[in-house]
């Protein structure tokens, strides 16, 4: 970064003195002067004012406002075909993350004895049953992730129970263009029920980010994850959740952790998953998603909706 030119009378200070007219000790002096000016210019240039930090929520934060329980409604959601509603309710709910902290938990049969199982993107249970169980009853998809969804029908449209739902979240420009694409595939698929979060929700997630957290997420560059979206669907739609395989906020900064875990279950030698949560929480220019500050206000909202969190537990 270009620093800031100095001002021609300082310059003129130091060498002045640097030609013997005042005393050594005087050209140290200056020369201490120059280079601790030097040194405020820069600082004042790579300030640290635009780096996202997470925000350490307590159970007292002042900015809870959201019921989200009355977020619950059809109106939220854009249905791909006829006039089906999004009226899922259930009592007991399996939300099972991507997270490879789920692989040896063999909580699989657990997770299918819930009434309904909400999983996220392109997450298969064909090869993890054990660990992460069979059924579907809700898949939360990324506009990002339709095609991946899309293309393998045997695993994720197949392999689901009866009537089971999928909602596609993403900015309108985006879900627009695989309008016709998702369409198709509910047409094909008329025992599932295909829906969108319309552009009026889609308004009300940044809002209740900025309302959980005191940040404005456009200006923090911070870009909601499919967790996030999954979380609130999940309270919407359940009395009580147990979440499988998330980690608690502390869990990235704590010393312990040394042993590499991959960021998704199904791909091993992909990034590890600390390193992508601290990463992404860092992350100054582009958008990125803020794990770790998302967790924290789970973390809040577990006793307020009745959640819990297990493989780890916390």
């Amino acid at each position: 970064m270009e620093l800031p030119p100095l001002h021609l009378t300082t310059v003129g200070i130091f060498f002045t003195l640097q030609s013997g007219q005042q005393s050594h000790k005087m050209v140290i002096f200056a020369a201490i002067f120059i280079l601790m000016t030097l040194f405020f210019l820069y600082g004042s240039n790579n300030g640290s004012s635009d780096v996202y930090t997470p925000i350490h929520i307590t159970a007292n934060h002042p900015l809870i406002t959201t019921d989200l329980k009355k977020w619950a409604g059809k109106e939220g959601y854009t249905t791909f075909q006829g006039n089906k509603s999004m009226t899922l309710h259930c009592h007991s709910c399996a939300l099972v993350t991507s997270s490879s902290h789920v692989l040896g938990s063999q909580a699989g049969e657990e997770i299918d004895h819930a009434e309904c199982v909400i999983r996220m993107n392109d997450a298969p249970t064909l090869g993890y049953e054990s660990d992460v169980g069979t059924r579907t009853s809700l898949r939360v998809v990324a506009h990002s992730s339709v095609f991946r969804v899309v293309r393998r029908p045997n695993e994720f449209l197949h392999r689901t129970d009866n009537n089971p739902m999928m909602i596609f979240w993403g900015p309108p420009s985006k879900i627009g263009t695989m309008f016709r694409l998702i369409q198709r595939v509910s047409m094909t698929y008329k025992n599932m029920s295909f829906f969108s979060i319309n552009q009026n929700k889609m308004r009300k997630f940044d809002s209740l980010f900025y309302r959980e957290t005191g940040r404005d997420r456009q200006k923090s560059h911070s870009w909601l994850s499919t967790g996030w979206f999954t979380m609130v669907i999940a309270i919407e739609t359940c009395d009580n959740i147990k979440v499988y395989g998330m980690v608690p906020p502390s869990y990235c900064g704590q010393k312990h952790v040394s042993k590499k875990m991959p960021y998704h279950y199904y791909k091993p030698r992909g990034s590890d998953e600390c390193l992508t949560y601290l990463q992404s929480e860092g992350g100054r220019r582009g958008n990125y998603h803020r794990f770790i500050t998302e967790k924290q206000v789970f973390a809040r909202w577990a006793k307020q909706y009745n959640i819990t969190f297990t493989h780890p537990d916390w």
